[in-house]
């Protein structure tokens, strides 16, 4: 709609838009992540904003629009109410945008990415922003100058240069390599030196700069180069750029030096000195010349050819091929033949001097023909070249020679000339027939050809030489041999996928296809170890686990191709070296042990069991205790826990320890575990009487007092537990007037009156009450004197005190207290029914005295009551049914001496 509008209005605001038409530079890196600020267009163009001297209540808000949504705008954000334009989540690439000179533009509305405004190295990027309302409706021309950073490194458009040199080249030579670096950076982070790694001394570079600033670098010949020493050098080329830091490229340089001819033929020596017979026949091989020339190609083509000076007889005599250098007899030796014939031989090069060589041919006259030796072979023969298989057994003929004299003057005889294992013999009956048949078997890979002559001489001394050519033919009679029978490998554990054990190499003496080999795994070998059929290459597919399998041995075979295959086999055993990939492992991850309490110090407490299933130096363990290491000490060789003081129960029931074991890796792994010592009670305390608090004390009793009251208490608490801390209470001793007349509760140390107390039951009772534990194996006692004075007041203390600390004449019973655990009601329900009969008589036929009695007695009182109300309030202490006797808190009461 805003386009819309602004066609509409344009013909009649033309002049007023163009006259408020605005441009706006701003230049930033290329690369920048999104949100940099590129620049702010209402501060730029000075435009009011709500923070101006006006109100901004009475500006409008400013408004800021791109002129269309093209392809350049992607690369920025445009607030539009502030006007600030930032980077946008599309990065910008200076070299993907502007390649130089490429006159590619990318538009955006009336906006395009330009790289042939300003200088040829700048890259723009424009944008039409329109500025509302329509008081401050301008039209924006931001131009954003994408400026270069370096970040590509000089590539070379090839990864292999080959450069040609002459090798007549002179010094400071230049030879432009046309394969020049390429780098879309621009400016300074462009390329910039080239330099080789290797100038082998005789090489150098130059970079020259044409009018568009291209580089181009020159290769300069700095010394003298000869093919024939060296043909070839290769070095690498290095391309830099201007960045900071610099980045570098590189390609491989191959300078190949091409021949020219600075070399000319040569023979080896400069005569050659050949004897021919007289009678020889057309077409003998008479010697071969034979010239070098060091250059290549054409420049090294030799020709041979008769020097001028040869004289026409001989050129006819001798036939030189001009290619080969060979010299055959092309006419029939006769009488008149010179018997000496010097044959000058020239070697011809393009543009050379030619090489002399001088052949001098004597010709030896023959009186008589000489001796035929005819030959009809048995074996296989190809153009005088007889084949056998090694395999052939001894005595396999060879073929028949037929000697003889074509004059039939002469007796002729032959023998055998050269070395094999070949014998010639006569072959009877007939004459002149022989033999050649072998002596011993034949060894391809000892021998492969061998060459014998039959040479036949007559009586006169004539020889004649017939050349037989023996070539052992190969059979697949060698099985593969491994270099090692025993093949030891080692390989750390956790190792890669795929990784390299060794190459096995087998070789095998046969030749061709016999002689080629194969590699496999045994049968025994694991799936996933792997064998390379052509090359021996093994390797191990997955990872090894020495805990799991320290060592492997299985078998590998390498197979030759002859037919029938041959095969043998080696033994590969690997062995896996540890790694310290395990940390330490207790048995259990929590130990518990019960020591008895009074253990003495330095004991065995328990063992530690860990395990770690490394090897060697990674699998010794050290053991150490992380906390309490003051009282508890372990051995680390043996594991086992000992405690440096004696323990005691009562001031401490239990320990938590941990455990650390470390083992001795690098680096080290270690694991902890917890360890709880229980303390076991043991009767090593005796009950501690709590009250009463003193031998001395004592406590009037009333005679008034009734049957079954209770009297007082003994309390006492034991520290040990359990059945050690099960505290019973007994009468061991009495003094008094009536001393059955009280009892003890041997449960809970409650004392009673059983008995009513009459008139001359008044008087001081001493009770010596002893206080047991139940501890095993032997019980624990203390004793404590509880001291009862009856009688209706205490007139004289000073008296009771003397009779207190008097030694009191007790004997003591040997009667132990008894505590029944279980239950015993059943036992008073059948016991409990006759002596009820018998109290409910007794106490109706007494209970008119009793009534009488009481009254008298209350009368008689009553005066005195109120003045002993205070005093029998001091030493009167009431009385808990049941104690608990491990209420250790509780505190004992004190009882003055009245």
């Amino acid at each position: 709609h805003l386009l819309l509008f602004l066609l509409f209005v344009g013909p009649f605001n033309c002049f007023a838009s163009y006259s408020r038409a605005t441009e706006l530079f701003y230049s930033l890196n290329e690369g920048l992540p999104a949100g940099v600020l590129i620049g702010s267009l209402a501060r730029d163009l000075r435009l009011p904003t709500a923070g101006g001297q006006n109100p901004a209540s009475l500006q409008p808000p400013l408004s800021f629009t791109l002129a269309s949504q093209g392809l350049g705008e992607q690369y920025v954000q445009l607030d539009n109410r502030s006007g600030e334009l930032h980077t946008s989540a599309v990065e910008i690439d200076r070299e993907a945008l502007c390649l130089e000179s490429s006159g590619a533009t990318i538009f955006g509305g009336s906006a395009a990415v330009s790289s042939s405004s300003l200088s040829p190295e700048s890259c723009l990027l424009l944008l039409d922003v329109l500025v509302l309302p329509q008081e401050y409706f301008r039209l924006v021309k931001v131009k954003i100058a994408i400026r270069d950073v370096n970040d590509n490194a000089p590539r070379f458009p090839v990864p292999h240069i080959h450069l040609l040199v002459p090798e007549n080249a002179p010094v400071n030579t230049r030879l432009a390599i046309e394969h020049a670096a390429l780098d879309p950076d621009m400016g300074t982070n462009g390329v910039q030196t080239y330099r080789l790694r290797d100038n082998y001394g005789v090489f150098t570079l130059d970079v020259e700069e044409n009018e568009n600033g291209e580089r181009t670098p020159y290769l300069i010949v700095m010394g003298p180069l000869d093919r024939e020493t060296q043909d070839e050098y290769v070095t690498v080329i290095v391309a830099e750029d201007g960045g900071t830091p610099p980045l570098v490229g590189s390609a491989t340089l191959t300078i190949g030096i091409s021949d020219i001819n600075d070399n000319c033929p040569q023979f080896n020596d400069s005569q050659l000195n050949v004897t021919l017979y007289g009678n020889s026949s057309l077409g003998t091989h008479v010697a071969t010349v034979h010239a070098v020339d060091m250059d290549l190609g054409s420049n090294a083509q030799i020709t041979y050819s008769y020097s001028q000076k040869v004289p026409q007889p001989s050129r006819d005599l001798f036939h030189l091929n001009e290619s080969t250098g060979a010299i055959t007899l092309s006419a029939k030796v006769d009488g008149d033949t010179p018997r000496l014939h010097r044959l000058i031989i020239l070697g011809n090069g393009p543009g050379c001097i030619p090489a002399v060589i001088t052949v001098l041919v004597t010709i030896i006259k023959v009186v008589m023909r000489p001796p035929e030796v005819v030959p009809r072979f048995i074996a296989n023969e190809v153009e005088g070249v007889v084949y056998l298989k090694e395999l052939e057994p001894i005595n396999t003929p060879v073929a028949f020679f037929t000697i003889k004299d074509p004059d039939e003057k002469y007796k002729v005889s032959c023998y055998l000339d050269g070395d094999g294992p070949f014998r010639l013999s006569p072959y009877k009956p007939y004459n002149n027939e022989y033999l050649l048949e072998t002596t011993e078997p034949l060894d391809f890979e000892t021998q492969q050809l061998y060459e014998i002559s039959v040479v036949a001489w007559n009586s006169e001394g004539f020889h004649v030489k017939k050349v037989v050519k023996i070539q052992i033919l190969d059979d697949n009679d060698n099985s593969p041999v491994f270099s090692e029978q025993l093949i030891e490998l080692s390989i750390e554990e956790n190792n890669v996928p795929n990784a390299f054990l060794t190459k096995l190499h087998a070789t095998d003496a046969d030749s061709g296809e016999r002689g080629q080999v194969s590699y496999f795994l045994g049968p025994d070998a694991p799936s996933y170890f792997a064998l390379d059929k052509t090359t021996g290459v093994l390797t191990v597919s997955t990872q090894l686990d020495r805990e799991e399998k320290e060592k492997y041995r299985y078998t590998v075979k390498a197979v030759d191709s002859g037919f029938p295959p041959r095969e043998s086999i080696a033994t590969v055993t690997i062995t896996v070296l540890d790694k310290n990939d395990n940390s330490p492992r207790f048995i259990n991850k929590d130990f518990s042990f019960f020591v008895p309490e009074n253990f003495p110090g330095f004991g065995e407490i328990g063992v530690i069991s860990v395990t770690d299933a490394d090897a060697g130096q990674n699998g010794w363990v050290a053991l150490s205790v992380l906390n309490g290491s003051d009282i508890f000490v372990i051995d680390t060789g043996k594991g086992v826990l000992r405690a440096k003081v004696s323990l005691d129960r009562e001031q401490q029931s239990s320990y938590v320890l941990w455990i650390e074991a470390v083992d001795g890796g690098d680096p080290a792994l270690s694991s902890t575990a917890k360890i709880t010592i229980l303390l076991l009670d043991i009767n090593d305390n005796p009950p501690l009487v709590l009250f009463p608090q003193s031998n001395m004390s004592y406590l009037l009793v009333l005679p008034s007092t009734l049957p079954g009251s209770p009297i007082t208490e003994v309390y006492a608490v034991d520290k040990d537990t359990g059945m050690n801390a099960v505290i019973a209470y007994s009468i061991i001793g009495r003094r008094g007037p009536r001393p059955e007349s009280f009892r003890i509760d041997p449960k809970t140390g409650n004392i009673t009156l059983e008995e009513s107390l009459m008139q001359n039951d008044y008087g001081l009772y001493r009770l010596l009450v002893k206080v047991s534990d139940h501890g095993y194996p032997e019980p624990l006692h203390s004793t404590v004197m509880v001291n009862l004075f009856v009688n209706d007041t205490v007139s004289n203390e000073s008296y009771i005190e003397s009779l207190l600390r008097k030694e009191p004449d007790i004997s003591v019973e040997e009667k132990q207290p008894q505590i029944s655990i279980e239950p015993t009601h059943k036992k008073m329900e059948s016991a409990s029914c006759m002596p009820t009969l018998v109290a409910l008589s007794i106490i109706s036929l007494g209970s008119i005295a009793l009534v009488t009695g009481m009254g008298i007695y209350i009368c008689l009182r009553k005066g005195k009551k109120h003045h002993r109300a205070d005093e029998n309030l001091e030493v009167q202490i009431p009385l808990n049914g049941r104690i608990n006797l491990h209420m250790l808190e509780k505190k004992p009461v004190e009882i003055s001496n009245i």
